[in-house]
């Protein structure tokens, strides 16, 4: 099995798990041919942010116990899918990026300088 790789060339890195992300929940935005949206973004929520894409009907905000999902809140680090991200960045409202933990898939949705240009101060 290879290392998956993030957007900068190196092994990705773990988004968060607290609360547990990912497609396959488990804390890192890995990806497979199951996963039908391309959960490969690691970004930190906004407020903004949670509101667009509630807009879109994906809301990421409230809890939903019985798929044992907490709610999403400002600052935390959510897998989130490509196309999804790369749509808030064109409205303005994108979250920032942690880079380590962005799957390269994402290059095939969104251009690295976009990502770079919305990161994460780590």
């Amino acid at each position: 099995m290879t290392t998956a790789k993030n957007v900068l060339g190196t092994p990705l890195q773990s988004c968060c798990t607290d609360p547990m992300t990912g497609f396959y929940r488990d804390g890192v935005c890995n990806t497979g041919p199951e996963d039908f949206g391309t959960h490969v973004v690691c970004a930190e929520m906004t407020a903004e942010f949670l509101a667009f894409t509630k807009s879109k009907g994906n809301d990421l905000s409230t809890p939903r116990p019985e798929y044992r999902f907490p709610g999403l809140q400002p600052g935390d680090g959510w897998c989130l899918c490509a196309l999804r991200w790369k749509e808030a960045f064109e409205a303005g409202v994108a979250p920032p990026v942690r880079l380590p933990s962005t799957h390269e898939k994402a290059l095939k949705y969104v251009s690295l300088e976009a990502l770079k240009a919305n990161t994460v101060n780590q």
